[in-house]
């Protein structure tokens, strides 16, 4: 017998309801939706702007009575075409460099390199190096701190080794090329000056500024852009010569050379292929600036067909050139042997 399916329990939910009629609409309870949001406000009228913010200030100053704050004479006296900007600090000013290394921190004291302050890990092994460090900075009044190691791994680059000591050198002052050969000419003394085209190395630097110390001569110039700069390493190898003889930044090498050439200076250039050679050189004796160029690349066409002459000095045939710093002592040598038999 079959059984009825009147009897047969439902679960919930399955039971289907009774039509209700015909679906009607929502009645114009999403229209607000529809339309969309609401105009956007001005962006003064909005509190978190910019705009609505100097609103929000202006109107609390209005309030305070015009006391508290900036006025609008102040603010229009900075807008006056008529009056001088007020200086800004240059961010060389505000550059530094940081000399590493027990070694390289007490070869730069010895050296007299300008510096700012010596940082000194807590809890450092005191050898004979640390304590010459303490010592030579003490004598010279240069403040030292005692930091920790994390301190002094964060002031120091992360793939030098400091050892515990650290030595911080401020951005070197470049003087004005043409400043200083006007400063050299008021002095009634003969030009000799050594400009550098293209060299990176700092130890060429600063072996070029000892050089140019030593044989008498008045500057070095250096170009801004392409070449090195008076970094620790280039006061260093300078031996303190740099704090004696000022170095020169050129905005423009080429454009620096014809002003001087306009002063009745002799621009010559330095290249083993010169067509005049070193020794015996007739215009020792006058105002002269020596140009020297790279290593590899030696100098640039625009400052060769600057250079009044290019020079050679000569060397045996198993030598293919001469270190930029010592071709450059080299000339600055012959010249000042020159000029003393001709005095």
């Amino acid at each position: 017998m079959a059984k009825s399916g009147a009897n047969k329990p439902t679960r919930a939910g399955a039971v289907r309801k009774a039509s209700r009629g015909k679906a009607v609409g929502s009645g114009g309870q999403g229209r607000q939706a529809l339309e969309g949001k609401k105009p956007t406000p001005k962006a003064e009228d909005r509190p978190y702007h910019p705009a609505g913010k100097a609103k929000a200030a202006k109107e609390r100053f209005i309030a305070a009575g015009g006391k508290g704050g900036r006025s609008s004479s102040s603010r229009g006296a900075s807008q006056d075409p008529n009056r001088k900007p007020a200086p800004r600090r240059s961010a060389k000013n505000e550059e530094f460099e940081v000399v590493t290394g027990r070694n390289s921190v007490v070869e730069a004291l010895r050296a007299k390199i300008p510096a700012t302050a010596l940082y000194l890990a807590t809890r450092i092994e005191m050898d004979e190096r640390v304590k010459e460090a303490l010592a030579l900075a003490t004598n010279r009044g240069i403040p030292i701190l005692e930091v920790m190691r994390p301190e002094l791994d964060r002031l120091t680059s992360f793939d030098s080794v400091h050892q515990g000591l650290a030595l911080k050198v401020p951005a070197y002052e470049y003087a004005h090329p043409v400043d200083l050969l006007d400063e050299v000419i008021s002095r009634g003394d003969t030009p000799l000056f050594v400009a550098l085209d293209g060299i990176t190395d700092p130890r060429n630097l600063g072996a070029i500024i000892r050089s140019t110390s030593a044989f008498g001569g008045q500057g070095v110039i250096v170009p801004q852009r392409r070449s090195v700069g008076v970094t620790a390493s280039a006061w260093k190898t300078s031996a303190g010569a740099a704090a004696r003889t000022p170095v020169a930044m050129a905005s423009n090498l080429t454009a620096t050379l014809k002003a001087f050439k306009q002063k009745g200076v002799f621009v010559i250039g330095l290249d083993g292929g010169g067509d005049v050679s070193l020794p015996g050189l007739s215009f020792a004796d006058g105002p002269v600036v020596i140009v020297v160029g790279s290593e590899g690349k030696g100098l640039s066409r625009l400052v060769t067909e600057t250079c009044d002459a290019v020079v050679s000095i000569p060397i045996t045939a198993a030598t293919e050139s001469l270190n930029a710093g010592i071709a450059a002592s080299v000339t600055l040598y012959e010249i000042s042997r020159l000029r003393a038999e001709k005095k």
